[in-house]
């Protein structure tokens, strides 16, 4: 797939016409990322709006003490950045890549005309900044007021909506999320230790809301007819 063919793909960008499409190609630059690779760091911070062509990537902060707590998961499709007063509450996060991932850059100058010329652009995007603001308000009290088998729960179920999820072949009351996670992962996740998680993952288990194997969680379909309800 082409990038204009996958820039229509960007919810973003999905109030654009083809020739909008052309124009906002002719905006950015791709750059492809290892596994494991810094796109950002505090100290490296610039002013640029990303897009996620292809991959996965991790936001974190890390505090005083040296413990990670991860702030969000991306993937493809995704937005983040601060560009021109638009600000995706990235600034002073650490922003990883999970996999070898292919990151669409914006530039400045031109995107400020692109603005001007697209209004439609600028209302996807304040909804974007909206539903972020739901989610990170939504997130910080769980994580505040809930036990530690609710952040965990409440974090796959967030994780489910996102990456996705399959059904498993052997146990249809089971579903896959779709992207790895380690205990230590899951625990940046939960802002727990990583000891704290791999107990309270045995318990989740034990009380048949999830399955585990390695690097691979199943939450059981109840759990997330329950987020609906």
């Amino acid at each position: 797939m082409d990038k204009i063919q996958y820039l229509s793909q960007f919810n973003l960008l999905h109030a654009l016409s083809e020739e909008d499409l052309i124009v906002m190609d002719e905006l950015t630059s791709i750059t492809t990322y290892p596994k494991k690779t810094f796109i950002q760091t505090p100290e490296s911070f610039r002013e640029k709006l990303y897009f996620v062509k292809k991959g996965k990537v991790r936001l974190y902060r890390i505090n005083p003490e040296g413990k990670q707590f991860t702030l969000d998961l991306l993937s493809e499709g995704n937005v983040f950045g601060e560009l021109n007063g638009i600000s995706l509450g990235t600034r002073n996060v650490f922003i990883e890549t999970i996999v070898e991932s292919d990151i669409c850059m914006i530039d400045q100058n031109r995107f400020e005309i692109f603005l001007f010329e697209h209004p439609r652009f600028m209302l996807n995007m304040l909804k974007v900044l909206s539903e972020r603001l739901v989610h990170m308000s939504s997130l910080a009290q769980n994580l505040a007021l809930g036990r530690l088998h609710d952040k965990i729960m409440h974090v796959f179920q967030k994780l489910s909506r996102q990456f996705g999820i399959q059904r498993e072949q052997l146990d249809g009351d089971y579903y896959k999320i779709d992207i790895p996670l380690s205990h230590q992962e899951i625990a940046h996740l939960v802002g727990a230790s990583r000891e704290a998680v791999t107990l309270a993952l045995q318990e989740l288990a034990e009380a048949k809301a999830i399955k585990t194997d390695f690097r691979t969680i199943y939450i059981h379909c109840e759990q997330l007819n329950m987020e609906h309800q």
